[in-house]
Formats: structure tokens, C-alpha cells, sequence
């Protein structure tokens, strides 16, 4: 029987904790935390345990009152609302960036969304308005925010998106999400195609499946996990902290040599045919 694992740094932030200074002095956007289960949560985690200064954003004032506690932990020097549905929002962000911190070494988006009845059907029968806001909020945000970054990434820097396995294959029940997932993955080789030259790097890290607020959308989200760990050959899924090492380790000077990759982060699940 495979052994639990076990993360030898902390996935919560612990400011008693500091594990080096890998990314002391890098300054970066963290964008998706919704609670301490999230995906963002565990790279932004990480990438303050290595010695970065964050920003973080949350969705609205319902969620506020979960992020805001963890900006806090963090030591987030900025945190605000982000709805990037919400027009001018995307572009308050950066400005206050601009205006505090001058300049932004690293960008990680983690946000998805696809509306419930659109998600569920079958991928031809979405409706229009259903895959326009999908692509929106899951992809063409990405690109925005891509956009923003770029003045402020003066000696270059890293753009970070998550995908999943389910962009490169069919994944029963993730219908909507696998065309939209596909054109972020292909968003991701343009921006780093056309940013590359001034030195912005960009990457689709793509974990297994994980139980975050984000995932349970998705139908028969038990059948899928049980899928990962029956076949994935490390029998059971990663965790929020395997992530955020990832991450971290991506947007370091470790990863230059690296850009429009998409990671795979699921236990070799993606191997097994």
C-alpha cells in the first residue's frame, strides 16, 4: 500500500517557518485564492515561504471574509476585490501595483469558471453565452492580465496559468472545460512566443485532480478522483503544496531556460494510457 504523502514544508504559511530565500526580493500577483483549500492558496503559500512579496486578490465581498485572513498570514502587501467579469477591475489591480511596488516579477492566475447548466451538458450542446463567459473568465483574463503585466515586468518575469489533463484529452464530465483549458494551454505558447524577447516567461501547470471549492462543480467529481488515484503509478493525487513548489520553482531564475511549457503535476497520471 503506497504511504500518505507527506510535504516536508508546510502548506499553510507559517512566519515561524521560512524554508530559504529562493525568491527574496521577487514580488508577485497571486490571483484565485478563494479559501485555505485552494490551489492559489498553495503556491502563494510556497512562494512566501521562499522569501516572495505578494499581492493577492478575492472575487467579491462574500469572499472577503475567507481571503483576507490568509492575505493577513501571508503578510500580503497588497490585497484587494478582483471580479475580472467587472469592468475596470483587472486594470485597478495593476495600477496599485504600479503605484506601490513599481514593478512585478511574477504573475499566477488560478481562476475558472463555466456556468453550471453549460458545464454539465454535453459540450455541443453549450450555449453561446455560456462558452463566451467561460472563455473569458478561464482564458481570456489570462491574456489580459498578461497584457497589464508586460510594462511592469521591466527585467523580465513569469506568467503562471493552471490547466488540467482534460485540455489534451477527453475526461468524462469535464466537457466545457476541456475546449476552454485547450485554448488557455494555446494562449499560454503565444504569450510566451510574443513576450519572450523581453525576457517574460509563461507556463500551464496542470495538477491532477485536487478537492478544491473550484472542482466540486464538476460532475461526478468523486468518479474522477478515484480514476486519478486507482491510475496514477504514485496511487494517490497531489496536494495544494506540491503545486506551489512547482510553481515557485517556475517563476525563480531556476526555470529561465523554460517557457510555453504545460507541467504536468498529477502523479504520472498523464502517461498512463
Amino acid at each position: 500500500m503506497t504511504k500518505p504523502f507527506s510535504d516536508p514544508l508546510p502548506t499553510v504559511w507559517d512566519p515561524n517557518a521560512r524554508v530559504g530565500e529562493m525568491l527574496k526580493g521577487r514580488r508577485g500577483l497571486v490571483v484565485g485564492i478563494a479559501n485555505q483549500d485552494s490551489i492559489a492558496f498553495g503556491c502563494a503559500a510556497k512562494l512566501r515561504a521562499f522569501g516572495a512579496d505578494l499581492a493577492v486578490t478575492w472575487l467579491n465581498a462574500k469572499a472577503e471574509r475567507f481571503v483576507r485572513p490568509l492575505a493577513e498570514e501571508l503578510g500580503a502587501e497588497i490585497s484587494m476585490p478582483l471580479d475580472v467579469e467587472q469592468p475596470g477591475e483587472m486594470e485597478a489591480v495593476f495600477d496599485r501595483i504600479a503605484k506601490e511596488w513599481g514593478r512585478l516579477d511574477f504573475l499566477i492566475h488560478s481562476i475558472a469558471f463555466a456556468p453550471r447548466e453549460d458545464l454539465h451538458g454535453r459540450v455541443i450542446d453549450c450555449s453561446a453565452e455560456g462558452f463566451s463567459q467561460a472563455m473569458r473568465v478561464s482564458c481570456w483574463s489570462f491574456l489580459r492580465m498578461a497584457k497589464l503585466a508586460e510594462p511592469l515586468m521591466t527585467e523580465g518575469g513569469a506568467l503562471v496559468t493552471m490547466s488540467y489533463y482534460g485540455a489534451d484529452k477527453v475526461v468524462d464530465n469535464y466537457n466545457l472545460m476541456g475546449p476552454v483549458k485547450a485554448a488557455l494551454e494555446a494562449s499560454v505558447r503565444y504569450a510566451a512566443a510574443e513576450l519572450g524577447p523581453k525576457g517574460i516567461r509563461a507556463y500551464a501547470v496542470s495538477p491532477g485532480p485536487l478537492r478544491t471549492r473550484a472542482a466540486s462543480g464538476i460532475a461526478h467529481f468523486d468518479e474522477l478522483i478515484d480514476m486519478a488515484v486507482s491510475r496514477a503509478p504514485t496511487g494517490r493525487l497531489v496536494d495544494i503544496a506540491e503545486v506551489g513548489r512547482v510553481v515557485a520553482f517556475l517563476v525563480s531564475g531556476a526555470a529561465s531556460g523554460m517557457t510555453g511549457d504545460t507541467i504536468y503535476l498529477d502523479g504520472g497520471l498523464n502517461n498512463i494510457a
